[in-house]
């Protein structure tokens, strides 16, 4: 259910955490509902499908927060992508991109659970040479990135005959 402005909450963190989880989930609940023939295939011009929206939004976050907030060291932050465009594997799953995508959500709940929203992160290439971000600004990126994309994935369900609405 989408988190309603008047839901309490014990801090903004679980505010953020709370959209972030509707649009993960969103996403995953979509997706599972298309069939197979959808998944790998494109509706739109620009050419993506909407198993490549999945892992993309997996790297977006792990790009945000591991590589990026944490300043982890990570093997391929850009890993999603192939001659610059998204990419999935024919070997990877509908399923095992879901777990990905879920597992990378408890991933940043974790950090978000030890960490003040004002802590800034850490230096490292994700900042490209800037001032690293705080955490809440790393979420609400985050969230207009989900929200973003959920609305993309919207149309092309719709287009496919899957369901339509939140």
């Amino acid at each position: 259910m989408f988190p309603e402005p008047t839901d309490p909450a014990a801090s903004r963190g679980e505010v953020l955490l709370r959209y972030l989880d509707f649009f993960r989930g969103s996403v995953i609940d979509k997706v599972a509902a298309l069939p197979d023939a959808e998944l790998r295939s494109s509706r739109v011009q620009s050419g993506w499908t909407p198993l490549e929206l999945v892992k993309h939004l997996t790297f977006a976050e792990l790009r945000w927060i591991e590589w990026g907030f944490e300043g982890r060291r990570v093997e391929d932050p850009w890993g999603d992508r192939t001659n610059g465009r998204w990419h999935v594997a024919p070997e990877e799953t509908r399923d095992d991109l879901a777990a990905a995508l879920r597992g990378q959500g408890r991933r940043t709940s974790e950090v978000v659970a030890i960490t003040p929203l004002e802590k800034t992160g850490e230096p490292g290439p994700r900042w490209k040479g800037a001032e690293p971000a705080t955490l809440e600004r790393v979420l609400l990126h985050l969230v207009q990135e989900y929200a973003r994309h959920l609305g993309q994935l919207d149309i092309v369900v719709e287009q496919a005959g899957g369901p339509t609405g939140e």
